[in-house]
């Protein structure tokens, strides 16, 4: 069953007398119960395709559906709710309430969801960070946490809604490489569970944890291919950060 289909997808924005063509018609169907990673290099669109995908941006022109749910005949307005409802965000920042427990930070997503009544808020929290290993730090704040165990808060935060999908956004780029190990079999052990996620990420080592490497240059997908060799994803990963280690002090990881 497809959960996300695009169509003909293309963004186009004005800047002067310039138009940039960030999208030149992207087919993608993505079904439920896949991993899928995107890539590409700086300028390739998968920044503009992600914020399409997550219903922060409209296409130029194209389709775009959600579960049956034509997102392109919703209003502005509404993708708030489409977001908070149908979508789980994991971003590489975590933005977690610096203030607030591992618990209320899940249970914010909840407060703020119009299209179903939660019963028990709290429960519904607990029990989404008990999926992600953290049923022992609820009353923690992010300063009490690690990198990694924030971010598995931040993923606790995406599931809480049951959202029709994950959209991870360079989800490990703040970790080092054990716990991005960590989190990246945290993902797989999520997908195998029936969760559906789609992650953008520029490290082609990450992405050989998902099942489906897309890849985008200059508006375009070049490359759509299955994951091949799984298994040997936290080995070539390891390596992978060893070689660029200088590189990757640079980006702040």
């Amino acid at each position: 069953m497809a959960i996300i289909e695009l169509r003909g997808i293309t963004r186009h924005y004005v800047m002067g007398d310039i138009t940039v063509r960030a999208l030149r018609g992207i087919d993608l169907t993505i079904e439920k119960g896949e991993f899928a990673a995107v890539m590409g290099p700086s300028g390739s669109g998968k920044s503009t395709l992600m914020n399409i995908l997550g219903c922060l941006d409209k296409p130029t022109s194209g389709s775009y559906t959600i579960d049956t749910l034509d997102i392109g005949e919703a209003e502005m307005d509404d993708f708030a709710d489409i977001r908070n409802s149908s979508i789980g965000f994991v971003f590489q920042g975590f933005n977690l309430l610096s203030r607030t427990s591992a618990l209320e930070n899940v249970e914010l997503p909840l407060f703020y969801n119009r299209t179903k009544e939660i019963e028990d808020p709290v429960e519904k929290a607990r029990a989404a960070l008990e999926k992600v290993g953290l049923g022992d730090r609820l009353d923690h704040i992010p300063s009490q946490l690690s990198g990694g165990q924030q971010q598995r808060v931040a993923i606790a935060r995406a599931l809480v809604n049951d959202p029709v999908f994950l959209l991870a956004d360079e989800p490990t780029g703040n970790l080092d490489t054990e716990t991005t190990l960590e989190i990246m079999v945290l993902f797989q052990e999520l997908n195998e569970a029936g969760i559906t996620i789609l992650m953008v990420t520029h490290e082609p080592e990450v992405a050989c944890f998902a099942r489906r490497n897309i890849t985008l240059r200059d508006g375009r997908i070049v490359s759509d291919v299955p994951v091949q060799d799984r298994g040997r994803a936290a080995d070539t990963l390891g390596s992978w950060r060893q070689d660029h280690s200088n590189l990757y002090i640079e980006q702040g990881a």
